[in-house]
């Protein structure tokens, strides 16, 4: 009997989160950055912004690699009607640091997969967090050592983010960090990829 080579597969981000948590499904690929414009649109609410920029990073890196099985992710933060994502400096994680002390926020993160015949599926979770009220003093404590500025909402809670938490509630532990393996895995064996062979 034949074995058939499984696709390719290329993890659409740059992201050392992502990756770690793309290496614990223990199969090979790639990674190519996809250099999309992550700006919410006008009247984007933070499901549709997450699944359209998921699916964007996802097509554009696929094009660049035909019969591949690409992946991609995309997390924001909302809190009441406000959308976060990336801080880009300290200035600007400090203030949404701020606005999120003591406050509910929802983690919304959409993945996409692409699979060798262009095919996309996408899965949706929200995690529900309640912040701690945390002073200034710790948050700029957070900030210089954990630099949070490539994290929605500056909340890096694989890490020290973790601490600025009272409670968290999802269906799937990994969500939070901004790749959910549960839902991931399950794209990848529709894809034609199965982590356990």
């Amino acid at each position: 009997m034949i074995m058939q080579k499984p696709p390719t597969l290329i993890l659409a981000s740059s992201s050392i989160t992502r990756r770690a948590l793309l290496d614990r499904l223990n199969v090979p690929y790639q990674i190519d950055k996809p250099e999309i414009d992550e700006q919410v649109q006008a009247g984007e609410n933070a499901q549709a912004a997450c699944l359209r920029l998921a699916q964007q990073k996802t097509r554009t890196v696929a094009a660049r690699h035909p019969q591949a099985v690409v992946i991609g992710s995309d997390q924001l933060v909302a809190c009441g009607s406000h959308i976060l994502g990336k801080p880009h400096s300290a200035e600007q994680a400090f203030a949404q640091l701020r606005m999120l002390s003591g406050q509910t926020i929802l983690f919304h993160v959409a993945v996409a997969v692409m699979d060798a015949h262009g095919h996309v599926q996408t899965s949706f979770e929200t995690v529900t967090a309640q912040m701690r009220d945390v002073s200034d003093t710790e948050i700029t404590h957070y900030i210089a050592q954990e630099r949070p500025f490539d994290c929605a909402g500056s909340m890096k809670s694989e890490g020290l983010g973790i601490t600025l938490l009272e409670s968290m509630h999802s269906c799937d532990p990994t969500a939070i960090m901004g790749l959910p393996l549960i839902a991931t895995a399950r794209l990848l064996r529709g894809a034609g990829i199965n982590p356990l062979g």
